[in-house]
């Protein structure tokens, strides 16, 4: 009789392919970074490099897949009635994500509405700090690339808030899943969204983890950049 292998259940495929366009297109890149903390990241992820209609595709996607899946396992959470993209790589994130979302189900998203905001209000025309739909009295999903410190986080809830929005959750494409930085570096702390959680009661997800990142470069046999990457989780990995 033949032996049973047990395997390992694989990330889901949304992912898989998400990852796959960001190694092709060197969107997802390892080396040594200094990020603004200081800290020297083995690798580094850049959104703005989704510069072509099949990278946007498969971000848009990948979004989509995650928001669907976090509101299907968060019944809780309000529906949303705006995507709202961070000046600015969240600009076209929300673009992207939204029509790819009204293609899945546009009974459920055809008229579901983008905004978006200006890094300086604007004094003549129309006026204002905000471009798309209001928000006032809108629940609110904000789509961004990717949190470290969580500095952005906050001022996109002030910001929404400000123009009197219900931030419903907060969705990233990857969760680096580090502490965030501190003076001394050897403490335990929260990751930023965890801290964003804590703080404001807002949900969030992401569509990868450098926990499957780190699954994907074992399963293409990548071991220098696998171990680098593990051991930056091992000395940097958030306390939540």
């Amino acid at each position: 009789m033949a032996q049973l292998i047990e395997t390992k259940p694989s990330i889901p495929a949304y992912k898989t392919d998400f990852l796959q366009a960001c190694l092709s297109a060197n969107i997802l890149t390892f080396g040594t970074y200094t990020l603004k903390s200081g800290r020297q990241s083995p690798y580094f992820f850049n959104a703005g490099s989704f510069q072509d209609a099949d990278l946007l595709s498969a971000i848009a996607a990948a979004y989509a897949h995650t928001i669907v899946n976090f509101l299907d396992a968060n019944p809780g959470v309000s529906r949303p009635d705006v995507l709202f993209g961070p000046a600015y790589k969240g600009i076209p994130l929300a673009c992207c994500t939204l029509l790819e979302l009204r293609r899945i189900d546009r009974n459920t998203w055809g008229k579901v509405k983008y905004s978006f905001n200006r890094k300086e209000k604007k004094d003549h025309g129309e006026g204002g700090g905000i471009v798309g739909a209001a928000l006032r009295n809108a629940n609110v999903l904000v789509i961004d690339d990717v949190v470290t410190a969580g500095t952005a986080m906050r001022e996109t809830i002030d910001i929404v808030r400000k123009e009197g929005g219900q931030v419903a959750g907060f969705v990233v494409a990857v969760d680096r899943m580090e502490k965030i930085p501190s003076k001394n570096e050897d403490e335990p702390g929260p990751s930023a969204m965890g801290q964003i959680r804590k703080e404001y009661g807002v949900p969030t997800a992401s569509i990868v983890t450098l926990d499957d990142l780190i699954e994907q470069l074992a399963g293409r046999g990548n071991e220098e950049n696998m171990k680098r990457m593990q051991e930056y989780r091992d000395r940097y990995r958030a306390s939540d």
